[in-house]
């Protein structure tokens, strides 16, 4: 059966959905900075502080561990305050770690600023993909949905960056410019907060459906489409889909207990299944290396054959630039090409790039002398592990994991999802100096290929296609016993 939406809208971007999923993005790209500029910055505090590997790895994951508590904080968070109010959370969060970063005296101030971002970094990742795929149509949520991996994306660049100019700054006042000028950003979403709507689906849950409504014709190209809107959200909340009351009173349910019951304790097959598609997608986004590719890449060129600061910055800076052309190319071709197709061609490249990389990294790193050949092999296989790391598995991951989840599991189930991924990204990023001292840096990345070729099967047997599904049809997918390369039709007066 079509898409009912098909008869009553064209499927156009709306303008005030895009400006909305924008602004939530606001949140990521301050992340995405902290993330890059961190990979400068710690060789200029390493110098300045004379800390230790052990403490530049703690530094460098920490921020994930946090975030891991503060992405199971942030799903009852939104649930109880909405999803709009928890970003100003994660932003508030952000302001005060960079002013702690910027500041800087001494390492435990410095970690201590790390946690308080690391917090916001969990709200951040679990709130702002939940919103954009709450506030777009079907037609547009994988580009709305990969707006806030795209932020990302721009923030590491934009962190490599500015590295590269204030590392020419004196040591004392650079790396923590480069670390505490993130506050001014995140003081500037707090203020336009104010301007954004709040996610209908969570208006519904709470009984506010004249305010839902009104929240919907402002992001559909229509008002037919508003309505087909309303009536599925209604559907899956529970409310008569005839109902016409501004609010409706529904019934408590607790504290999140019954949520938590049905998503982990006793979950229905249906549940099961998405719940493993989640948690496969977020595990593997960062067990395949990515990483440590983004936070060292300028240890890995410098085992390459690259010694000089400057040009190991420019080669970073390089990184940054592969990220967010293939994260553009990846925000549009999403709801044209598919996720299932993307996330079985891109991490088919990244195996590709990473048995390469492993190769000549281990003919560098065995070499007595320098060789330009290697050199060159190694810079191209990282740009193309990161090119085809960001042209699927990047931002499908965000966009699959926020669009599975009946409506009301979706915030902490996201929750769940986001958990792993920052729990797997502190992983990586604090064991992977001591793993390839431990099995040189080419067999790192062989590690890392292996990986990803148990990551390829994983995706080919547990994730269907979701593309151009409304999320009120998407959870009768994963209810069907059925091969996953299908892409069926469903029946949305079925998914109530």
């Amino acid at each position: 059966m079509a898409d009912p939406m098909d008869k009553s809208a064209d499927n156009h971007t709306n303008k005030f959905a895009l400006a909305s999923a924008i602004l939530a993005s606001m949140i990521t790209i301050i992340f995405g900075y902290d993330t890059g500029v961190m990979s400068g910055a710690m060789l200029f505090m390493k110098e300045e502080l004379k800390i230790n590997d052990t403490q530049v790895q703690v530094l460098a994951g920490i921020l994930n561990l946090c975030a891991l508590v503060g992405s199971l904080v942030a799903g009852r968070t939104s649930d109880n305050i909405g999803r709009r109010w928890t970003i100003a959370i994660a932003a508030f969060l952000f302001m005060v770690g960079s002013v702690l970063m910027g500041y800087g005296p001494n390492f435990v101030v410095l970690l201590i600023g790390r946690c308080a971002a690391g917090i916001g970094v969990g709200f951040a990742l679990m709130v702002a993909p939940v919103y954009s795929a709450e506030i777009a149509g079907a037609k547009t949520r994988g580009f709305l949905s990969s707006l806030p991996e795209l932020g990302i994306g721009i923030g590491i660049f934009l962190g490599y960056i500015i590295n590269y100019f204030f590392g020419k700054l004196p040591l004392k006042i650079g790396w923590r410019l480069m670390l505490g000028i993130a506050a001014v950003p995140s003081l500037a979403l707090l203020f336009a907060i104010f301007k954004m709507p709040e996610s209908p689906r969570w208006l519904a849950l709470k009984g506010r459906l004249g305010h839902a409504k009104k929240v919907l014709l402002k992001i559909s190209n229509s008002q037919e489409e508003a309505e087909v809107r309303l009536k599925d959200i209604k559907m899956a909340v529970g409310i008569d889909e005839n109902c016409e009351d501004d609010v409706v009173k529904l019934p408590k349910k607790g504290k999140g207990e019954g949520v938590w019951k049905e998503l982990l304790i006793h979950p229905t097959p249906t549940v099961r299944r998405i719940l493993i598609a989640a948690i496969g997608i977020h595990f593997f986004e960062h067990a395949t290396g990515i990483e440590a590719v983004m936070l060292y890449s300028p240890r890995i060129f410098r085992k390459a054959g690259i010694t000089q600061r400057e040009k190991l910055l420019l080669a970073t800076i390089g990184v940054g630039g592969t990220k967010v052309f293939f994260l553009t190319i990846a925000t549009f071709i999403l709801d044209r090409v598919g996720r299932r197709r993307l996330l079985l061609l891109s991490t088919g490249g990244m195996i590709c790039a990473l048995a390469v990389l492993g190769i000549s990294l281990t003919i560098a790193d065995h070499s007595k002398e320098k060789l330009e050949w290697a050199l060159i092999v190694s810079l191209v296989a990282t740009y193309a592990f990161v090119a085809c790391f960001n042209s699927g598995l990047g931002p499908v991951t965000w966009v699959y994991s926020s669009e599975i989840w009946p409506l009301k599991l979706r915030a902490q189930g996201a929750g769940v999802g986001v958990a792993v991924n920052r729990l797997m990204n502190a992983a990586v990023s604090m064991s992977f100096i001591s793993i390839y001292t431990a099995i040189t840096i080419g067999g790192t990345f062989f590690l890392f290929c292996g990986i990803s070729a148990v990551a390829w099967t994983f995706f080919f047997i547990c994730c269907p296609e979701t593309k151009e599904k409304s999320l009120e049809e998407i959870e009768m997918l994963f209810s069907k016993h059925k091969n996953r390369s299908e892409n069926t039709e469903t029946d949305p007066a079925q998914n109530a």
